[in-house]
């Protein structure tokens, strides 16, 4: 009988160190899971927001179904840099350089601030930018453009074309591809736009098939505060026709040769 009782007494403390052991590796693991959260949403608030490309008005440069890290310590931070409405914050706090002209950003539109758009950073404060038969004129000077091989692409109707593109150089040397779908685009001639203090003048690198800050009524000039960050690196790129999720589909449905690519 005292055998027993003993091998009873025994079987419940390993009864106990069993459950304390097991609650001890559940708090452990929750414990990993909320400092991995915590990590994460400290890196996407002040680091790297991620972006996915979610239309084609930056082509070629950039491509439905790219997925992008948006570094946001490049301008410093404003309201708009939080998951949480901070409309206290007023302007820019630690501030760099701010955007610099050919920089591929992301921002708020103006006139609907729940929106990210991408667009190139083409206009600085008190610029005067402009179009003339398709040909881009900052400050009174045509932007150097130099025609190249056409861009091989597809219509709405999965049939291929090939789209006029050139490459164009800004004044400060920064250098990239743009396309032209027509020589008569809604937006191929304009009037002078005159950058407003403290707010930039953006556009896409598909020019005519691009809703930017020529079209005053829709985006704008956007304000230095509406700046969520600098477009960084293509961190994975899948074709359009494919979900992420579909990673069944990735052998045949990655672009392996963007992931990884600088902007």
């Amino acid at each position: 009988m005292h055998v027993a009782e003993q091998d009873a007494d025994s079987e419940k403390e390993t009864g106990k160190h069993a459950a304390k052991a097991k609650s001890g590796g559940l708090g452990e693991t929750l414990k990993v899971v909320i400092q991995a959260l915590i990590i994460a949403l400290l890196f996407r608030t002040f680091l790297y927001h991620p972006f996915n490309i979610p239309s084609g008005s930056m082509m070629p440069t950039l491509l439905v179904g790219d997925y992008l890290f948006v570094s946001k310590f490049s301008y410093g931070y404003s309201r708009y840099s939080f998951p949480i409405d901070l409309s206290f914050i007023k302007g820019r706090i630690w501030e760099g350089d701010g955007p610099t002209r050919g920089d591929v950003a992301v921002f708020r539109l103006p006139r609907d601030p729940n929106t990210d758009y991408i667009k190139r950073v083409i206009g600085l404060p008190g610029d005067k930018i402009q179009m003339k038969n398709g040909l881009l004129f900052i400050n009174g000077e045509p932007v150097e453009r130099e025609r190249v091989d056409d861009y091989t692409g597809a219509n709405a109707f999965g049939q291929e074309i090939k789209v006029a593109q050139y490459r164009e150089t800004l004044p400060n040397g920064v250098s990239y591809l743009t396309l032209d779908l027509t020589q008569n685009g809604e937006k191929d001639n304009t009037g002078v736009y005159e950058v407003p203090p403290h707010h930039y003048f953006m556009m896409g690198d598909n020019r005519d098939n691009s809703s930017d800050s020529r079209f005053l009524n829709f985006v704008g000039y956007v304000p230095e505060e509406n700046f969520v960050g600098k477009a960084e690196v293509i961190f994975f790129s899948v074709d359009e026709d494919t979900h992420v999720w579909e990673f069944w589909r990735w052998p045949w449905s990655l672009r392996y040769d963007r992931i990884l690519e600088g902007l």
